[in-house]
């Protein structure tokens, strides 16, 4: 194998690690936020925002993977 498969492997890694690692977080901080609201509808207010900053977060992280394979 030449160089050139071997930085089409590393980006495909990349991309794959750092668009995976992301959805699987996203997805149990709604969904713990969700069961959250479900158990006490009082508390949907309060958990609003800090679910969408944490939400935000995980996907700058899928954002950095992509700037990194684009730099690859």
């Amino acid at each position: 194998m030449d160089a050139e498969s071997f930085k089409l492997i590393a980006k495909a890694g990349a991309i794959a690690i750092g668009g995976i690692a992301p959805a699987i977080a996203i997805g149990k901080i709604v969904s713990k936020a969700m069961e959250s609201i479900g158990r006490n509808p009082e508390s949907a207010d309060k958990l609003f925002v800090p679910m969408l900053l944490g939400a935000a977060f995980a996907e700058a992280i899928a954002i950095y993977s992509l700037v990194v394979v684009f730099t690859l």
